[in-house]
């Protein structure tokens, strides 16, 4: 896979949203869990982590839909006692976009998707056109290799 893109354009109209929707925290990828912007996570090694498993679900949820209901699921809730986990696309069906969403008590599933339609519309307008990026590839030539020694280190199989 490769793809071009424009660092940064991403990260206003994520910090606004989490801002908004009081996210405790919030990384927006690529569906193969290239890291687009993120806000809240203090290791970039729980990022990578995150973006992986997230870029996983999205993938093993898009089939289990069209297994079950003949359309791939968009959307996911997950409602802890603490926290809860929202993950879903955001972008559009050329290039879509997967948003990992973490809240606590101080925000509801019904406000993150209050504002997730505003998000969609704000990263549609930032969103750099494709005569604006360079031809370098987004994903780095070591991504599929440091993904994997990032999972192996979370399950504990260095």
């Amino acid at each position: 896979m490769r793809r071009s893109m424009v660092l940064g354009w991403a990260d206003a109209p994520l910090k606004r949203f989490v801002d908004d929707a009081r996210l405790q925290l919030a990384v927006l990828m690529h569906t193969s869990g290239q890291v687009l912007a993120q806000v809240g996570f203090r290791r970039s090694l729980d990022v990578q982590t995150a973006c992986a498993l997230s870029a996983a679900i999205n993938a093993s949820a898009g089939q289990l839909g069209l297994l079950v209901d003949g359309a791939p699921f968009r959307a996911l809730h997950y409602g802890g006692k603490a926290r809860q986990l929202f993950l879903g696309q955001v972008g559009g069906h050329d290039d879509p976009l997967v948003l990992l969403a973490v809240f606590d008590t101080e925000s509801s599933l019904g406000i993150v998707q209050l504002y997730l339609e505003e998000l969609r519309v704000a990263l549609k307008a930032a969103r750099p056109d494709a005569s604006a990026t360079d031809a370098s590839p987004a994903l780095a030539e070591d991504f599929e290799r440091e993904l994997n020694r990032n999972l192996a280190s979370l399950f504990g199989r260095d």
